[in-house]
């Protein structure tokens, strides 16, 4: 059914203690580990792209032998069950050992080759059971915070960011307690377990670890795994030249991951080191969000509420923080200070880069003067000031012809009443721009089709998400597959699913899910 080789078992250390309870873990970068098993596993839903990815047919995704394998009840021939160990800065300070506390790996597939070239992808259980890293918590996940992951990674994945893929939610049939605002009441809530996979997992942590513990030849080991399997172009590079070069890579795969992030007002909510992929990655789906009305210092994290260290705005500075760290990790061994600084420089210069590429798309500006720039930057001033809703703003700004268009973007009738004139101030100016740059019918159509390739209809707003949750806890997980099947589909028009294209209602501006979520969502 799958083919397995399990190239990071093979290739790096391993804990000789095969017992699983929590514990420092030195000298090695995994632990086997088996699932625990549930008690009546379902599958609620899968994504058909990924199946498909990993030449899995509908019928294979619903036999009783995969059903299992993807509860933890079972394993298919090939699968070795193992979790991973890393280290990372916790809102901005160093938390030591941290590791897969609720994620065990099932191993890594030989997929279907495409375009005559080799997929991998490592296929791990979210919500599988305890591991040696799972410190005091018992390694289970909830079906709300289950739903959440499994949207968001195909919903990301169709809007053109990368990402984190989900193949599959199953239903546990068991009860997980959860304190979902850490006030006190915990409370039984529904245990679900989301299948996810990626290229690898490895996270800058992975790399903090070794390095804060001395332990270089460790480090090294790692290095030179990730660059022989996952940059296999920089291999031949000189020892004294790699480390930095790749460094350099993640570097620039993680300043185009933030402007894509930008771009459609997605907010991860938690970007600790432990949380950030090697290969530009969106990875860990918890407190994320996205924006409704635009506010750079909107976090979705109520563990952030206070400093607001990841809001929407901070976060191109917190991925080049987070890689400073990782570089300084990279600095133990034996490299150039001046090479791994000039590498470092490239998140600046390629951000710089990706975020005026990415919001001329946006507007639909293609030269670029002050009077772009000024444009741009007085819309994001009117957006911040009068609470408009950045998705619809700028989807409605293609094919605006005239300024009450833009009146359904705005959340209080009040503010669109109050603004309306210096909205339509900026609307004249964008329009004669837009004009001079789209002189004739063809080159006017030909922007509306570019604008509406970068600016999604359809986002998964968190109470669409809360709506979904809310069904499923009352039986019904059909609106999962709904929802999982308009997000698909992110830049199209999709008759009847206009809802679905709504601002955040009132009712949702506070109700749990839909605004603020904890770690545990």
């Amino acid at each position: 059914m799958l083919k397995f080789d399990n190239r990071f078992l093979r290739t790096l250390p391993g804990d000789a203690n095969p017992r699983n309870h929590a514990r420092q873990v030195q000298g090695a970068f995994w632990s086997r580990v088996a699932p625990t098993s549930v008690a009546a596993p379902r599958l609620i839903a899968y994504s058909p792209e990924v199946a498909a990815a990993l030449g899995l047919s509908d019928a294979q995704m619903h036999s009783s032998e995969m059903v299992n394998a993807l509860s933890g009840n079972g394993m298919l021939p090939g699968m070795e069950p193992y979790a991973t160990v890393y280290g990372g800065h916790q809102f901005g300070n160093w938390a030591g050992q941290l590791g897969d506390g609720r994620a065990i790996f099932l191993g890594e597939v030989i997929a279907p080759r495409l375009g005559g070239v080799e997929q991998r992808y490592e296929l791990q259980l979210k919500g599988a059971g305890p591991t040696p890293y799972s410190r005091r918590a018992d390694g289970r996940a909830v079906l709300r915070s289950s739903i959440r992951e499994f949207l968001c990674s195909e919903a990301m994945h169709h809007l053109g960011v990368p990402t984190t893929r989900a193949l599959s939610l199953v239903l546990t049939g068991d009860e997980v307690e959860r304190d979902m605002f850490y006030d006190g009441n915990a409370a039984p809530e529904p245990g679900a377990i989301v299948c996810r996979t990626a290229p690898t997992f490895i996270r800058f942590g992975h790399f903090e670890l070794p390095a804060s513990r001395g332990e270089a030849a460790l480090l090294k080991q790692l290095v030179d795994f990730t660059i022989a399997n996952y940059f296999p172009h920089l291999a031949a590079l000189p020892e004294a030249e790699r480390v930095a070069a790749w460094f350099g890579e993640v570097c620039v795969s993680t300043a185009q991951l933030i402007a894509q992030w930008m771009r459609v007002g997605f907010v991860h909510g938690v970007m600790n080191t432990d949380n950030m992929s090697i290969l530009g990655l969106t990875i860990d789906y918890g407190p994320y969000g996205w924006v409704d009305n635009f506010d750079p210092g909107w976090t979705p994290n109520t563990t952030d509420a206070g400093g607001k260290r990841y809001a929407f705005g901070r976060q191109p500075g917190v991925a080049q923080w987070n890689l400073a760290r990782l570089g300084a990790a990279l600095s133990t061994l034996d490299v150039s200070a001046e090479a791994m600084a000039t590498a470092l420089a490239k998140f600046e210069s390629t951000y710089g880069t990706e975020i005026a590429r990415v919001f001329s798309e946006k507007f639909g500006l293609y030269q670029w003067a002050d009077a772009e720039g000024d444009l741009m930057d007085d819309a994001f001033m009117l957006m911040n000031d009068a609470e408009i809703d950045m998705t619809i703003f700028f989807r409605t700004l293609a094919t605006a012809s005239q300024v009450d268009e833009f009146a359904a973007a705005f959340y209080l009738p009040g503010q669109w009443t109050q603004s309306r004139e210096k909205i339509a101030a900026w609307f004249a100016r964008y329009t004669t721009l837009c004009t001079e740059q789209n002189p004739t019918p063809e080159q006017r159509a030909a922007r509306i089709k570019r604008m509406n390739e970068a600016n999604p209809k359809y986002v998964l707003r968190n109470y669409l998400a809360q709506q979904a949750i809310d069904a499923a806890h009352q039986g019904d997980t059909s609106k999962i597959t709904e929802l999982l099947d308009v997000m698909r589909y992110p830049y199209d028009e999709q008759p009847g699913r206009e809802a679905f294209a709504q601002k955040r209602p009132d009712w949702a501006r506070h109700k749990a899910g839909c605004s603020m979520l904890s770690c545990s969502s």
